[in-house]
């Protein structure tokens, strides 16, 4: 699945929703569906900074792709977090830098959360890029 195709996914999920309490449901809901982070990557190597809870984020290469898992102490932020690894992973790192990230404005996340947790969705993001252009410069040396 293309980028835009899993963010046009996800708008379509959250356009079920009429009142944020529902969709604050559904963010919890995803949270649980959180596939696990392997124990090893729960350091402070793999640690947002800038998160109001603790966040750990940890990327791979496969086959020309970037693989992201992740995990948090908070379970608003691991239905973020799932949110964020359903668009990028498994995505080239070309995309992943280019990519607008356009849902999270379409369904009104950021200006529904409270303002640390919408630093610590920006910080997941840049983190996340910052993966796929060092992924992009160590496949271009």
């Amino acid at each position: 699945m293309t980028i835009p195709e899993a963010e046009s996914q996800i708008i379509s999920e959250f356009s079920m929703f009429d009142d944020w309490m529902d969709k604050y449901n559904f963010l919890i809901e995803l949270g649980k569906t959180l596939p696990v982070i392997d124990d090893q990557f729960k350091t402070d190597q793999y640690l947002i900074t800038g998160c109001q809870s603790k966040v750990w984020l940890h990327a791979a290469m496969k086959d020309g792709r970037v693989i992201f898992t992740g995990d948090s102490d908070a379970i608003i932020t691991k239905g973020i977090v799932n949110l964020l690894i359903r668009v990028l992973s498994d995505q080239s790192p070309e995309d992943i830098i280019n990519a607008k990230l356009e849902f999270i404005d379409q369904i009104g996340l950021q200006e529904h959360l409270s303002p640390t947790r919408s630093n610590g969705l920006s910080a997941m993001m840049k983190q996340m890029k910052l993966y796929a252009m060092v992924f992009k410069m160590k496949g271009a040396s």
